[in-house]
């Protein structure tokens, strides 16, 4: 769930007070290379499928195992559910080394490569026939739409926004990202009022989308956001990596040498948990 509000945070025109003051704070040393004597220290929310779970049921538990077992080291869990503060609470206490998706180029961290590229789609009843792709849609005036809500401070998912300039108000419903933490997979819930009936269509990011509607009641329908541009600097699609503390140079460069040996089988991950994926370079899609 921590991811949306990164991916939020990217959006925001003005910066933020935390992230100017992030550089600010005294760095611990470097991490130590994991290996057989040095376990790889994952910091992971124990709630929030299809990312992770304390089961290690999600696609990022398997990235981290993928991960630990080329580096011949114990895989250990911090866990913590990624809300406000996460990565102070985590990987800036030292407690864990490495968050397994952060989108590329955010500040808190040092970021590795990416690993895949992904966006917002919309999720609806394949049986209603919307072919729904463009984000000014005309039709989208007369749907009940589920987006995410992830605050009251303006860092909403960019759907939300874009839907918000064009006046499309009324029919907007609005689901708590973080939801009801006592309950499994709260960031579920606008896909699931899609199969309810609840809403026609969910404007969700792609990777919840894609995990949540295979396992629906009813099949749904899952299609990148498209037409996106005139709402720049709103951006729909994200380039994901891993990240690790500043100045962890040596185990950015390990995870980076990893991640390009081991490409193809974490393409097959995201595959099998149904995360759409997206060019590397596309043009004119912010």
């Amino acid at each position: 769930m921590m991811l949306l509000r990164r991916l939020a945070s990217l959006l925001a025109v003005l910066p933020s007070l935390p992230l100017a003051l992030a550089h600010a704070e005294a760095p611990l040393p470097a991490a130590r290379l994991p290996g057989p004597d040095h376990p790889l220290r994952v910091c992971a929310d124990p709630n929030n499928l299809p990312f992770s779970n304390a089961a290690e049921a999600g696609f990022e538990n398997e990235v981290a195992r993928l991960v630990a077992e080329e580096m011949e080291a114990p895989l250990v869990y911090e866990w913590w559910a990624q809300r406000r503060g996460f990565i102070r609470n985590t990987l800036k206490a030292g407690t864990c080394d490495v968050v397994i998706g952060v989108p590329a180029g955010y500040e808190l961290v040092e970021t590795t490569r990416p690993y895949y590229r992904s966006g917002y789609v919309w999720v609806y009843p394949r049986a209603r026939g919307l072919d729904l792709r463009d984000i000014t849609d005309p039709r989208l005036r007369e749907l009940k739409i589920g987006v995410h809500l992830i605050g009251d401070d303006g860092s909403n998912t960019p759907p939300a926004h874009a839907l918000g300039q064009q006046g499309i108000v009324d029919g907007v419903h609005g689901y708590l990202i973080y939801g009801d933490y006592r309950s499994a997979d709260p960031a579920a819930e606008p896909v699931r009022a899609v199969a309810r009936g609840e809403v026609d269509v969910a404007a969700v990011w792609g990777p919840l989308g894609g995990y949540f509607a295979r396992s629906a009641a009813i099949p749904l329908a899952v299609m990148p956001i498209s037409e996106t541009g005139e709402f720049a600097p709103l951006r729909f699609r994200f380039a994901i990596a891993m990240g690790v503390r500043h100045g962890d140079e040596e185990l950015r460069a390990a995870l980076d040498g990893i991640l390009a040996r081991r490409e193809g089988d974490i393409t097959a991950i995201l595959a099998r948990y149904g995360v759409p994926l997206m060019p590397a370079r596309e043009r004119n899609v912010p």
